[in-house]
């Protein structure tokens, strides 16, 4: 998807980081408006956040909309929903956050579940990075309850894994 959108806008680097904040925040673009599910977000929060002027921002939304293969995007794009990771500590739940070696390569999301579906842990969350939006994407699973230590060794074992975090 990224590709495709580098492709449409490659002469606009600026615009390219508006379209990348809208992404990574699962915001809709429709018309002039840009849009978290169904509350509107005004064009100058996403200047700021992507180190672009307001003017940027509504170019953006007009070269989207002009656009059939973006507006196709950007029109039906919605926010994956809440995740647990930030709270978990508090709500004495288990993170580990897996980072690959290839992001594109398969069976890490299955090994690792399996492991800690053997610990007896069950899973609240599985979070995974898009590898064509995220320059380091991870794995990321929340679990009812703390990581035990002995786990790490195995879930380091999984083929195609580089690192692993627990929280």
């Amino acid at each position: 998807m990224w590709k495709k959108i580098e492709t449409q806008l490659q002469q606009y680097p600026e615009r390219l980081k508006v379209t990348r904040v809208l992404i990574e925040n699962g915001l809709s673009a429709k018309g002039d408006k840009i849009y978290a599910n169904q509350i509107e977000i005004p064009p100058v929060r996403v200047a700021r956040v992507a180190g672009v002027d307001r003017r940027t921002v509504n170019e953006t939304l007009n070269s989207i909309h002009n656009n059939p293969e973006l507006r196709m995007i950007f029109e039906e794009i919605r926010p994956a929903g809440h995740s647990l990771k930030e709270i978990a500590k508090h709500l004495n739940l288990g993170v580990v956050e897996i980072t690959p070696t290839n992001a594109t390569a398969q069976g890490i999301l299955s090994s690792a579940a399996v492991i800690l579906n053997t610990a007896d842990l069950s899973i609240r969350q599985a979070i995974v990075d898009d590898p064509e939006l995220s320059p380091e994407p991870k794995l990321t699973f929340i679990v009812e309850r703390k990581i035990p230590g002995e786990l790490i060794p195995k879930l380091l074992e999984i083929h195609g894994v580089a690192k692993i975090s627990v929280y």
